[in-house]
């Protein structure tokens, strides 16, 4: 049977979303189905448009929205999520905060989960954000699959750039000027394809 991986994800600006599309990649080459999911929004209509963030999730905007359900018809979910102050965003903790009848009946127990992330600056805290996120998936029971060493493109000095053995991640310069470089996209399509190998080990 083909694995299955749900990429999950909020994008306010598109830079997690053209990452959630690197990792979707890496999981098809590697022969899995991906299905890229978005958590709703809960910034009002109003400051998006005052921010421009209206115009850049219109990019997405046909991405269709995750179901708290749909997460147990997976074998892997990959989340992404922008950081804030070293944190997932509120729109992915809002969409955890729902898993708890997932989490009653042990739904999410074995199966593989990994996390990619953005930020504005080198040290905006994509680390802890990656870390603490897993946190919420060692209490579903989840396997935590990051970015191996294998990956040598994270430990580029040749250029700026996100990645870290936690997960893959991109840059985006205070104003979100910078979009994901082909060293993150490629560390991103490593985590899709190292989660599928992941998983199909564990159903084997």
């Amino acid at each position: 049977m083909t694995t299955k991986v749900q990429i999950v994800f909020y994008s306010m600006y598109g830079h997690v979303y053209r990452l959630a599309e690197a990792v979707a990649e890496g999981v098809r080459e590697a022969g899995a189905e991906a299905t890229l999911l978005q958590v709703s929004e809960l910034v009002p209509e109003e400051i998006l448009a005052k921010s421009g963030a209206d115009k850049a999730r219109a990019v997405f905007s046909h991405v269709p929205l995750a179901q708290v359900g749909q997460l147990a018809e997976a074998d892997a979910i990959v989340f992404g999520t922008p950081t804030r102050f070293g944190n997932m965003c509120a729109q992915m903790r809002n969409f955890l905060d729902q898993t708890g009848g997932l989490w009653a009946k042990g739904a999410l127990i074995g199966k593989v989960g990994s996390v990619f992330t953005s930020s504005a600056t080198q040290h905006g805290g994509q680390e802890t954000t990656l870390t603490s996120f897993h946190t919420t998936l060692l209490h579903h029971g989840m396997v935590i699959v990051g970015v191996p060493y294998s990956e040598a493109r994270q430990t580029t000095l040749a250029e700026i750039s996100g990645g870290s053995p936690y997960g893959a991640s991109t840059i985006t310069d205070g104003n979100g000027s910078r979009q994901p470089s082909d060293n993150e996209l490629a560390i991103a399509r490593f985590q899709g394809r190292h989660v599928v190998s992941i998983a199909a080990k564990l159903r084997a």
